[in-house]
């Protein structure tokens, strides 16, 4: 009989993956809600990409600073991804509005959701997360 007490081998299980590491974004004080974005470059796929974070309702979330319509750069100015109204934020490109908090398109030609980025706040401090995908850039 085998030790889990059933005549079946169990499978093993699988390996945890390891946690990614955070990497020093910015300081809390740097994003104002509503306002400018803190621009950052990441490898994406192989890439070396721009990203941006931002500050919505109080939290920090941070994306790809690539539209879902075309893989071209949003910001109509530098860093600005906000509409005028403050609840979007818009491709200066094409017009393609996007859910702050979730990156989902609600208006444009967008074809999806933004890619985000994971963060969050430590000691006065924004970190961002690494991920399969989305590395830091080595210099």
């Amino acid at each position: 009989m085998h030790p889990t007490g059933s005549d079946r081998p169990q499978a093993a299980a699988a390996p945890a993956e390891p946690p990614q590491p955070w990497h020093a974004l910015c300081r809390l004080a740097d994003l104002v809600d509503g306002g400018e974005a803190v621009p950052f470059d990441v490898r994406y796929r192989g890439q070396t990409c721009r990203a941006f974070a931002i500050r919505y309702r109080g939290r920090v979330y941070a994306y790809l600073n690539r539209c879902s319509h075309v893989a071209m750069e949003m910001d109509w100015m530098p860093n600005r991804f906000f509409d005028v109204t403050g609840q979007f934020l818009v491709c200066g490109s094409h017009g393609a509005l996007f859910e702050p908090h979730t990156g989902r398109c609600v208006g444009g030609p967008g074809r999806g959701p933004l890619v985000a980025i994971a963060v969050c706040e430590r000691d006065g401090v924004v970190f961002w997360q690494s991920q399969y995908e989305l590395q830091p850039v080595e210099f």
